[in-house]
């Protein structure tokens, strides 16, 4: 394999490392910011329609665990795709699209909220998703993403049946 086609995808591991890396570090973010939320919904006594202060703070470090968590997952795959050079698989291509569309929501909302830096800083992960996704491709089956000899070029599967002729 040499040639065009290795400079083409020879920055996809570090871009996948550094997109695990991200999602990390913005999932360790998540936690301490509903951490700093329920410390301070509990101490003013925050409530809304009723709901017991106590109930909304805790509701607040949950969901943001849980979404943290989600967020490391979606590390760990990134990780492992890093580490084995190969594209993920359907639940994983689903997983990062999801994690995708979240990171361009939560930008839209951050204009807004939060400002321009935020949203700079989510847009910069929605690139290096993108980017991961796409530089991977769909060549599942293929090693690497070489010829298989069934003149389908790369990015064809290995175990496709051959079409009958006629």
């Amino acid at each position: 394999m040499t040639g065009k086609w290795v400079d083409e995808v020879a920055a996809r591991r570090p871009v996948a490392w550094v997109a695990a890396v991200a999602l990390v570090l913005e999932a360790l973010g998540i936690l301490f910011l509903n951490w700093v939320l329920s410390i301070v919904v509990d101490k003013q006594q925050m409530s809304m329609a009723g709901v017991d202060p106590g109930v909304m703070s805790t509701g607040a470090w949950v969901l943001g665990a849980v979404f943290a968590l989600y967020l490391v997952c979606c590390a760990a795959l990134l990780t492992r795709i890093a580490l084995r050079d190969r594209p993920p698989g359907t639940l994983g291509r689903i997983a990062l699209i999801s994690c995708a569309v979240v990171h361009a929501v939560l930008g839209a909302f951050a204009v807004g909220l939060v400002g321009w830096a935020a949203f700079a800083v989510l847009m910069a992960v929605l690139a290096l998703l993108v980017l991961t996704l796409t530089s991977y491709g769909t060549t599942y089956g293929v090693p690497n993403g070489e010829d298989t000899g069934r003149g389908g070029g790369p990015g064809t599967a290995a175990t496709a049946p051959a079409r009958p002729a006629g």
